[in-house]
């Protein structure tokens, strides 16, 4: 391993190569700092490090959402119910543990498995109706071959 260069003739900025090179560096560092990029990068790096809100209104809707699913659907969708369910006791978890990004993550997929159970139990509800209905016209139609004409 050679001698470093602070000590030698080549780490002076004044040497044609050396001092070339610094001068590239430091304008495109001067440029950089100038452009937007620099504040976009710096806005992320401190959006990253800030503290995030505890998500009250996302745990709070969330929270009417499964209350909301947990009643007549219960029975046509209990799959989809049992995951809101599971997702907002996760995220209550995580909102007392003061881990504010993954509650409301958790809360927003609570909230999306309730819809998601009230949406099949009112399918569930429909199809049975309309088996129901394809019964009673099925029945006419039979009623009206057996009529005299």
């Amino acid at each position: 391993m050679g001698p470093p260069l602070s000590n030698g003739p080549l780490a002076h900025p004044n040497h044609p190569v050396v001092g070339a090179h610094m001068n590239r560096a430091a304008a495109n560092l001067r440029s950089w700092l100038r452009s937007p990029a620099w504040a976009a990068a710096a806005v992320v790096l401190v959006s990253a490090c800030a503290s995030t809100e505890p998500p009250k209104e996302q745990m709070a809707v969330a929270k009417a959402a499964v209350e909301r699913a947990s009643g007549t659907n219960a029975a046509e969708a209990p799959v989809e119910l049992a995951s809101a369910r599971d997702k907002m006791a996760r995220a209550q978890i995580a909102y007392a543990n003061k881990d504010y990004a993954f509650a409301k993550q958790l809360a927003e997929q609570a909230e999306a498995e309730a819809n998601l159970a009230e949406a099949q139990a009112r399918s569930v509800r429909a199809n049975r109706a309309l088996a129901e209905v394809r019964e009673s016209i099925r029945a006419l139609r039979a009623e009206i071959a057996r009529a005299p004409s």
